[in-house]
């Protein structure tokens, strides 16, 4: 029996997009989104920053330091986090569990802003019992530390909770943690995956 579903943020809740965010983070200070995104991304600052290493306002002074150019606080934190669109269709999928009197977990590698933004902005993570995010965890996934810190929110044992991703590699390692785990592609195919363990929603 299912008792907890935890659910990934990114691509799964709300779809984004790392190109925008470097494009629009380079448009503040007259570098292009390639050169952002190695400054960001390919030199690892975004995961430490998901990590929680970072607050937002050492990322902000490291930007500065970075592309050597003042850049206003709030206009980096909304160029940086202004990258998500709902994923509308999930939305019933999480009333119908919550109404079923289900567990609802979100596990996913965020940074602060990213997840701020989403509370703001989308009425979707309200919806949530508890959340296993990287920057609190301090880990991001696949590393097992933030898996550890799920398996204490689910209430339930692992093979009593399910969890939905986009990425194979976090679901391979679930599976081997004894959570039901299942890749995300839409939520189409969810909602068949849940009626495969006779859950309708």
């Amino acid at each position: 029996m299912i008792r907890t579903f935890l659910f990934d943020m990114g691509n799964v809740l709300a779809f984004f997009s790392h190109d925008k965010m470097c494009e629009q983070m380079g448009g503040l200070c007259d570098r292009s989104r390639t050169e952002i995104q190695n400054l960001l991304i390919e030199s690892g600052v975004q995961w430490e920053y998901e990590r929680g290493k970072l607050s937002p306002a050492e990322f902000h002074s490291w930007f500065e330091q970075a592309v050597e150019k003042n850049v206003d606080f709030n206009e980096l934190l909304t160029a940086g986090s202004d990258i998500f669109e709902l994923n509308t269709t999930i939305i019933p999928v999480l009333d119908s569990l919550k109404s079923q009197g289900y567990r609802l977990v979100l596990l996913s590698n965020t940074c602060v802003s990213h997840f701020e933004f989403i509370w703001n902005e989308y009425e979707v993570l309200q919806r949530f019992d508890d959340f296993v995010t990287s920057y609190t965890a301090g880990a991001i996934k696949p590393e097992r530390a933030i898996f550890e810190c799920a398996l204490e929110k689910i209430q339930c044992a692992p093979e009593e909770a399910f969890y939905t991703d986009d990425i194979p590699e976090y679901i391979s390692l679930a599976r081997q943690l004894g959570l039901q785990a299942e890749v995300f592609t839409d939520t189409e195919s969810l909602i068949q995956q849940l009626a495969q363990r006779d859950i309708r929603v």
